[in-house]
């Protein structure tokens, strides 16, 4: 990896260095005025020779998506994080409370169990709330009886972890529990029928099969999940018309939910590693 100052001439004496005529870059991630200054970057250099800049897509993440040992370590860290900062905080969440308040609360228990950074914006997902899957905390109060959706995650020396969980503050109705069992049911499922050798869509396929035929559908609009590493969305990609071949080594979330507009959400999540054909939850927040 190379790092530098904005305007130097790096890439160009790299090139010189090892000789290279091609470097390729990640066409869907590189901005307009990045690949611009390469451009000014390739012209300072000390070589004669012309170097191409060739366009790829999705070569990085590809390699990106099977997790080392090391890396390995550092998920579960930033898994364990998250668990531990969940258990902590979610026994005092109590009507009155506002989302934000719990948010907080969460980020800051990462931060003193070791975490550099939350991994992305804390969702909280008071009632209605929890019906938006990317609801962000606001001022809206926690009343009794309210379903919410807490999803969080840790980072931990660059890798990140991603946990969601929901729970009723207060005494449960049979509709939370029935809406609550088939979401846990779907990931089960999911979970139990991961190989290698499957695509993201047919892994998707298992949940969303399982929700519908509960009766819930139209009420599951994501994707299950998605890989987790130095990014907290990376490959593969476990959703509809996902080409992406599972393998030993991959680090993936699983999360159906099911979202009622007016009453709420529900979604649980789990992080998974395909270790030995078979997924092994990494999560260990209850359920």
């Amino acid at each position: 990896i190379h790092r530098t100052a904005y305007g130097s001439s790096w890439l160009a004496d790299l090139a010189s260095e090892m000789n290279l005529t091609r470097i390729g870059y990640e066409s869907d991630d590189l901005t307009v005025a990045t690949h611009s200054g390469f451009i000014d970057d390739l012209g300072k250099g000390e070589s004669d020779k012309l170097v191409e800049l060739v366009p790829t897509t999705g070569i990085v993440e590809t390699m990106r998506a099977v997790k080392d040992d090391t890396e390995r370590e550092l998920l579960e860290r930033a898994i364990a994080i998250a668990d531990q900062a969940l258990g902590n905080v979610a026994s005092a969440i109590e009507p009155g409370m506002i989302e934000k308040r719990v948010a907080w609360d969460i980020e800051k228990a990462m931060r003193e169990l070791g975490a550099e950074s939350i991994a992305f914006d804390i969702i909280v997902g008071a009632g209605p709330n929890g019906a938006l899957p990317h609801h962000r905390a606001d001022d809206t109060v926690i009343k009794m009886g309210d379903p919410v959706v807490i999803d969080m995650g840790a980072t931990y020396q660059g890798y990140r972890s991603d946990l969601t969980r929901t729970f009723c503050v207060g005494p449960s109705d049979d509709r939370f529990r029935e809406i609550y069992d088939t979401v846990l049911g779907a990931q089960a499922a999911a979970e139990e029928a991961v190989r290698p050798g499957m695509t993201g869509a047919e892994v998707d396929a298992v949940a969303r099969d399982f929700i519908a035929d509960a009766g819930f559908g139209e009420y599951f609009g994501h994707g299950l999940g998605h890989g987790v590493g130095l990014a907290v969305h990376e490959r593969p990609r476990v959703v509809p018309k996902s080409g992406d071949v599972l393998e030993n080594g991959m680090v993936f979330t699983i999360e159906p939910g099911i979202y009622i507009p007016g009453w709420g959400g529900v979604r649980i999540e789990d992080i998974v590693s395909l270790e030995n054909g078979r997924a092994k939850v990494l999560s260990q927040s209850p359920k």
